[in-house]
């Protein structure tokens, strides 16, 4: 008997995970056993991913909750669901799709229909990425529109900068001098200087 492990993967740092945890848990994978990423599944360049692959060997059981727990990318799942099960030699499960779970069927037309519902589900977890992405997009143009502004607000200037400018300006002090008195580098102070001018 091989050792059992468990796979999660969540989009982003503020997503719970342990829905997913509570799942494997269930199926007596040890917590020191499963592995968890926080990132996109546009990739499988994800450092806990690759810690469990370097762990895997024949005969090894890996549990996912589902298979967009895996990935995201359409040619990617079927690359790395065939590296783990024939070039490695673990078996697979997939919890919410119990037609994807490679201790059963191993006869020609058991195998044909876990190779097409994973065709099928990994289609749909990359489509669902895509459209995620379109969302955002879309939400984010028109916010713009809304007049909502993103990124951090402009940093306000400092009170003596009226002043220092002036006698930038009028050739009393150089720039690195007028910058130092702003708390600036020159840059950013020239900069600012410049959008000054050209808002009054």
């Amino acid at each position: 008997m091989g050792s059992t492990y468990g796979y999660i993967r969540v989009s982003s740092t503020d997503q719970n995970e342990e829905r997913q945890r509570i799942a494997l848990r269930g199926r007596g994978v040890p917590e020191s056993c499963i592995y968890m990423d926080k990132q996109s599944g546009k990739d499988f360049n994800r450092p806990k991913y690759k810690r469990l692959l370097k762990k895997l060997k024949p005969g090894d059981l890996l549990y996912i909750q589902s298979i967009d727990r895996l990935g995201r990318n359409y040619k990617e799942i079927q690359r790395q669901w065939q590296a783990l099960t024939q070039e490695i030699g673990v078996d697979i499960c997939v919890l919410d799709m119990p037609l994807l779970d490679t201790r059963q069927g191993k006869d020609l037309m058991g195998t044909f229909i876990a190779d097409l519902v994973l065709q099928i589900l990994s289609f749909v977890a990359e489509n669902e990425r895509i459209n995620i992405r379109k969302r955002q997009a879309e939400g984010i143009a028109a916010a713009r529109a809304r007049g909502v502004k993103f990124g951090r607000p402009p940093r306000t200037l400092p009170e003596n900068f009226y002043a220092v400018h002036q006698a930038w300006r009028g050739k009393k002090i150089p720039l690195k001098q007028a910058a130092k008195a702003c708390g600036m580098p020159p840059s950013t102070f020239y900069a600012k200087a410049v959008r000054f001018e050209k808002n009054t």
